[in-house]
């Protein structure tokens, strides 16, 4: 049996990317030896999902960011390239991913190095300890796509594409290793030179078509049948009512002004809607306010269980999450997307070019926009076509089947 380490960033979300945590789940049902390994906050819901769980102090990834600035007193062009360069320091500090290094290299020689790492996309620490240990990167949730060419850059994106560079060249000097998982020239990036699992088809991908390199292996994915009990306040639901989920994932859940339109543009399409806060810490008067204006009947809470209630949904309306959004895939779900940050405004993209739900800005919410699309999305009945047939195509693939297949050939 292979001894496999998942590592991610120490937020519940990086744990998902479309299946990488149902992967390693997968991995140790087959008796292999899997660890997940993170920052101590993630312990718990690494344990919940019977995992071993291993701590480090640092993954190179910076979280919570420093607070962002007044953008409006910021000159336009200093502000674009400010917004990039705290997106790069994300990912790519090189305090912390050096840090994040070592903290990694400690743990394999207290506890033995992996046959492979399998890893979040943008973990950086973890791409440059795989190589200082010579075992295999893969990267999960993530393709891996040719050079950008420099051209069609803005001059913002060459600088920081340059900047980029020089700090990965830094910190491969600092350990004495060559970056081979890491892409060269423009904007580089994570790339695994073994193999990289994206739990889609390849449709979904299609004007990144031309870049694809061929490590990059489709799984798809498919819905998975609830093994619990559905929760009471579901159950009490009775069956011919129509639900639309709203969430907002895991880490965006503060804004309350999207949860509230939300509701109201479900329930004026005749859907129920179940409104998912997650567990954030809110001001108690902020909630009250948004309890006041929800639609009747529909339920506030902090945690709903997708395999039990997207069965029951028609519309889930979200952020733009990768893992949301392959959850709103697999059930066949139309989608309405209100981005927040980072990648989720190419998820929304993605869903609008594929014609299974719209993708609206803040500011379209805040026209009235969102109650519209909810409206028309719930009428084309050629939307709901289109969801079902994207649905079942992803099915065809494997899923996490086929990604357990695909990491064991790499240690093989």
């Amino acid at each position: 049996m292979a001894k496999f380490w998942f590592v991610s960033a120490q937020l519940y979300s990086h744990t998902d990317w479309g299946g990488f945590m149902k992967t390693a789940k997968a991995l140790h049902a087959q008796g292999h030896d899997v660890l997940w390994v993170s920052q101590e906050s993630l312990r718990g819901a690494i344990k919940a999902n019977n995992l071993a769980f291993e701590a480090i102090e640092e993954t190179g990834w910076l979280w919570p960011p420093p607070p962002p600035p007044d953008f409006t007193q910021i000159h336009p062009q200093e502000a674009v390239k400010l917004r990039y360069s705290r997106a790069l320091d994300t990912w790519l500090s090189e305090e912390l991913v050096g840090q994040g290094v070592e903290c990694l290299l400690e743990l394999a020689d207290r506890i033995g190095q992996p046959d492979a790492m399998i890893i979040d996309p943008f973990l950086s620490a973890a791409a440059l300890a795989a190589e200082k240990l010579d075992v295999p990167l893969i990267v999960a949730g993530w393709p891996a796509t040719a050079n950008l060419d420099e051209q069609a850059l803005f001059p913002v994106q060459r600088d920081l594409s340059s900047d980029s560079m020089q700090r990965i060249l830094r910190l491969c000097e600092k350990f004495g290793i060559e970056g081979i998982n890491f892409s060269k020239g423009t904007a580089p990036s994570i790339r695994s030179p073994h193999l990289h699992i994206t739990y889609f088809t390849p449709q979904w991908y299609t004007a990144e078509e031309s870049m694809m390199l061929p490590q990059t292996q489709f799984v798809g994915g498919e819905k998975q049948i609830p093994t619990t009990e559905a929760p009471q306040w579901l159950t009490d639901i009775p069956d011919d009512i129509p639900l639309a989920m709203i969430t907002l994932g895991t880490v965006f859940t503060g804004d309350l002004g999207f949860f509230s339109w939300a509701a109201n543009a479900a329930a004026s399409a005749n859907l129920l809607p179940i409104v998912v806060l997650g567990w954030a810490n809110f001001d108690v008067e902020k909630k009250n306010e948004l309890k006041r204006v929800l639609p009747d009947g529909t339920r506030l809470l902090n945690f709903a269980p997708f395999d039990h209630v997207l069965p029951r949904c028609e519309l889930m309306l979200h952020h733009g999450g990768m893992g949301t959004t392959h959850y709103a895939i697999v059930h066949g779900l139309r989608q309405i997307i209100v981005p927040h940050a980072a990648d989720q405004r190419i998820q929304a993209q993605r869903v609008a070019q594929a014609k299974i739900g719209l993708n609206l800005t803040a500011f379209d919410v805040q026209k009235g926009q969102l109650q519209e699309g909810a409206k028309a999305i719930m009428e084309a009945d050629w939307v709901g076509e289109n969801c079902k047939k994207f649905a079942a195509n992803m099915a065809t693939l494997g899923g996490i089947d086929r990604a357990t297949e695909l990491i064991l050939k790499v240690v093989n």
